[in-house]
């Protein structure tokens, strides 16, 4: 197994108090501001950008975007963020659950120096020096690849995650103390990772992007990046991106997150009349069928070989992430958008008649396409996510801990062969 890579090179900051004091803004309204530029034509591995003290020119390249003109006013300290309890939360999307990260909020400043670090890591040069606080990016060139297989624009990657519009919160279910954002458009997904998940992330990387190409209509949640954040003199925290399973959101009715088990696998639903959807749990999904018809098969299929492969990395407790979107009846049958699809995988048209070892399928026209398996009535959104959990000496003893605890029932925590198999059972027992 490929050891991980050495630590990041930071995008460095300016320390000095004056600066300091503007908290997470990008550096508007500088007499004489730095120019930060790249040092290699292409992404290197632990970081993209190195400050320089001085006025320096930019490489041959072009630039690529140039700053927001809001980032100025957008990213900027909160006076109000030491609140704690006193959050001013605007629900900006009702139906979803998710609220934007406004002034009084208490990941304002997270968010903000998050949204101006990905801005500047995804240029080429940029005439605003970010302050009080460095951001590195790990493995930049193997995630600049994952971009590209997707037919993702940097442009859009850059818009969609730098500064202008505030992150949405996520209400997730989960247990784990993990922070969870969405962009302002839900295209991507961004969760805070304990440094050892991100030690393991990245020796799985070479598999992982190994996986990808033999299998490129994989289940694996697409990462496209991972990156490290530090304030002034503080512990580093670290953050991936990935692409967002439940996208495009504004039809979706019911969303799971399942993981074939038992044990605290039940969230209450809200109430009826709630504008919030939460993401619900294996317990809640009692009773309910995936109706894939023909599709079935490629998704048993599809499941087996990715369940596979997070086996022998030795990872468990991932989840298949379900989403339930209805069709229209002018959506169903021949003759639809949704049935006449080209094939095509994620590098460009294919011929149908490619080898079947690569379990490739005609995908839908539509975004987000690796994610969407359409049925006869439904249209589902599928993904596994929450790929870095190791079955090392802590999940064993915990492994045995919850065997004493909860004799006679399923939980989470056993080996990766046996959480694998269980897995794909689940899928098996609910589909048709």
């Amino acid at each position: 197994m490929a050891a991980p890579s050495p630590g990041p090179r930071e995008v460095g900051a300016d320390p000095r108090e004056d600066r300091r004091r503007r908290g997470c803004g990008a550096g508007a309204g500088l007499s004489s501001p730095l120019r930060a530029v790249r040092t290699h034509p292409h992404p290197c591995p632990g970081g993209v950008l190195h400050w320089a003290g001085t006025r320096t020119r930019p490489t041959r390249e072009p630039q690529v975007l140039a700053p927001s003109p809001e980032a100025g006013r957008r990213v900027a300290t909160s006076s109000s963020s030491r609140g704690g309890l006193l959050w001013r939360l605007r629900d900006k999307q009702p139906r979803l659950g998710l609220f934007e990260i406004g002034p009084g909020h208490e990941l304002h400043r997270l968010t903000c120096m998050m949204q101006a670090g990905l801005w500047a890591a995804t240029q080429v040069s940029i005439d605003y020096p970010l302050l009080g606080f460095e951001l590195g990016t790990l493995a930049g060139p193997a995630f600049a690849w994952l971009r590209h297989s997707l037919g993702l624009a940097e442009k859009d990657y850059q818009a969609s995650l730098g500064p202008g519009r505030p992150y949405l919160q996520f209400l997730g279910t989960s247990k784990s103390k993990a922070s969870f954002f969405l962009s302002h458009d839900q295209r991507f997904f961004l969760k805070t990772q304990r440094h050892k998940e991100v030690r393991a992330l990245l020796a799985h990387l070479p598999r992982y992007m190994q996986h990808l190409r033999r299998h490129p209509h994989s289940l694996l949640a697409r990462l496209l990046g991972v990156h490290s954040l530090r304030v002034a003199r503080g512990k580093k925290k670290y953050f991936i991106i990935m692409q967002s399973v439940f996208y495009p959101a504004s039809h979706i009715s019911e969303r799971y997150d399942i993981k074939g088990c038992e044990v605290s696998r039940w969230v209450d639903p809200a109430p009826e009349g709630s504008p919030v959807i939460l993401v619900l749990k294996d317990l809640n999904f009692q009773g309910k069928t995936i109706y894939l018809g023909p599709q079935r098969s490629w998704l048993l299929r599809q499941m087996e070989l990715d369940t596979a492969f997070l086996r022998e990395l030795n990872v468990l407790d991932y989840s298949l992430l379900v989403a339930f979107h209805c069709l229209h009846k002018d959506e169903r049958g021949p003759g639809s958008s949704l049935v006449l699809r080209t094939a095509r995988s994620v590098q460009g048209v294919q011929s149908q008649d490619e080898p079947g070892a690569q379990n490739r399928r005609l995908l839908p026209e539509a975004p987000n396409a690796l994610h969407i398996l359409d049925g006869p009535e439904q249209r589902y959104f599928l993904g596994l996510v929450d790929l870095a959990t190791v079955y090392g000496l802590r999940k064993r003893l915990e492994y045995l801990w919850k065997t004493l605890r909860y004799p006679g029932r399923t939980f989470s925590t056993v080996s990766p062969g046996r959480y694998a198999r269980r897995l794909y059972q689940w899928v098996e027992a609910h589909t048709e």
